[in-house]
């Protein structure tokens, strides 16, 4: 028969586990108190980063569908991330090669476990904005240069127009007339 504490302690984890957008999973041995609490405060308020006990994350791991079972060995936190992935995963990044002692093991992206290396991976992309920004400004490009294409006949025959209008004004100002010409 579990223990109510442990039955309530996978219940929570099983619900951050489903509430996740993302979870990354790591080593802390050697990290002290005030480095913890400094790793915390950069993860921010969409990440938050617990030390988890291996068999109960287990468990909660494997309701939500989830393998971590080579990941969940040895001193284990988890951070739930609720906001964008990417910015925690650069977080956890950074702070690892500030302090090696912190090392990560994997995590979680979607529902599909990921490898150490994969979390890295996400680490380099860029912010969500930033992505966003950027497929904006290449839409934004896009739409400019059709515009351009679809105003260049336009355009053409305008100058063109102009062009046959000011040979033509110069045409009749610059010939002499008839009346002219037999007087000569």
């Amino acid at each position: 028969m579990a223990r109510p504490d442990k039955v309530a302690a996978v219940e929570e984890m099983t619900n951050k586990f489903r509430d996740s957008n993302a979870a990354v999973v790591t080593a802390y041995t050697g990290l002290t108190v005030a480095q913890l609490k400094e790793l915390r405060r950069s993860l921010g308020e969409n990440a938050q980063y617990r030390v988890v006990k291996n068999t109960l994350t287990k468990i909660a791991a494997n309701e939500v569908g989830i393998q971590l079972d080579e990941q969940l060995k040895g001193s284990t936190a988890v951070a739930f991330v609720t906001g964008d992935p990417v910015e925690a995963a650069k977080g956890l990044r950074d702070f690892a090669k500030e302090n090696p002692a912190l090392v990560i093991k994997g995590g979680v992206f979607e529902g599909k476990a990921l490898s150490a290396d994969e979390v890295k991976k996400l680490a380099d992309l860029e912010s969500r904005e930033v992505l966003l920004a950027k497929l904006a400004g290449g839409m934004k490009a896009s739409m400019a240069k059709a515009a351009a294409t679809f105003q260049a006949p336009l355009t053409k025959f305008a100058r063109t127009a102009d062009a046959l209008r000011s040979k033509v004004e110069q045409g009749g100002a610059g010939t002499p007339a008839p009346a002219e010409a037999d007087a000569e």
